[in-house]
């Protein structure tokens, strides 16, 4: 279908909308984000707002995703509009969305705009903490008009993140290197998710002053650091063929007492409940690395 003619037939089914309870929701870019109606028709474009979208008890009104999104398992019988970086405009207009999720910092700004212009309205989501997971299930909740189901994980996810923070906060500081990226060395700052959740374990993100959010570092930076943790993201469980590069540096603290640590990358890296499970491994691990200390 051409895409004129998408854009006529998304503006009558946008009129077709039934009246009912106004929706109106700020997201995190500061937009007010207005709807007639709860949302029925919902495009999520990133594999985590699929997630997140399912997890506020909406899945059954999710029309359209991206790739990789796989989790929870109805998530993989959603039609796809391409992946996050090339999406498939006119798809997306033929399924007549009444409401489109973005990450705000995970999406093409150029395809952005141009949904912008198309007039369905767009929530943008980019949690940086582990606090802004439970607020952003429960704008997803009231957006869908599933705000009970939402509420209750929300408050799940916040009672459980209390627990590990007051478990494992506290405990002896351990100075941790994360890699997101191996070629080229990649890392995170204080603003990012991940260094929150080695924050909630008592660890100390040795990058965290870095002005980017995901930065490309040298070798000699980490070297000069000495973390005495090293830990990444796998994609298949306990390996960590990603982190043996670092063996080559026998005298760094992480390498000497074999503090090379994988956590699964959708545990550890998507903006989820699930990254709650990413935490525990995260604890369990710096926790091990205390425990070296005494031998």
């Amino acid at each position: 279908m051409p895409l004129a003619r998408c854009l006529l037939a998304a503006a009558l089914a946008l009129a077709r909308v039934p009246a009912g309870a106004e929706v109106r929701v700020t997201d995190d870019a500061g937009r007010a984000v207005t709807l007639k109606a709860p949302a029925q028709r919902i495009i999520s474009l990133a594999p985590h707002l699929t997630e997140l979208l399912f997890a506020a008890g909406a899945g059954k009104q999710a029309i359209g995703t991206v790739e990789f999104s796989d989790y929870p398992e109805g998530a993989r019988a959603v039609a796809r509009v391409g992946d996050s970086a090339l999406l498939d405009l006119e798809r997306i207009v033929e399924l007549r969305p009444d409401l489109i999720l973005v990450w705000q910092h995970g999406n093409a700004q150029r395809q952005l705009d141009k949904l912008l212009s198309l007039g369905i309205p767009v929530f943008y989501d980019q949690p940086n903490r582990l606090s802004d997971i439970p607020r952003s299930i429960e704008r997803l909740g009231r957006l869908a008009g599933t705000e009970v189901v939402a509420t209750s994980v929300a408050r799940a996810f916040r009672a459980r993140e209390a627990d590990l923070r007051k478990r494992y906060a506290g405990r002896a500081p351990v100075r941790v290197f994360y890699q997101i990226w191996e070629q080229p060395l990649m890392t995170i700052n204080d603003e990012h998710l991940i260094s929150d959740v080695i924050r909630l374990c008592g660890g100390h993100n040795v990058m965290a002053d870095l002005k980017q959010l995901a930065p490309v570092i040298s070798t000699e930076a980490v070297l000069a650091a000495d973390p005495e943790v090293i830990a990444g993201a796998t994609a298949e469980p306990n390996m960590r063929d990603d982190l043996d590069n670092w063996k080559t540096w026998p005298r760094i603290l992480a390498v000497k007492r074999d503090n090379l640590f994988v956590i699964h990358t959708d545990l550890i890296s998507r903006h989820t409940p699930r990254v709650l499970d990413g935490a525990q491994q995260m604890c369990e691990n710096l926790d091990k690395a205390r425990a070296k200390r005494r031998r």
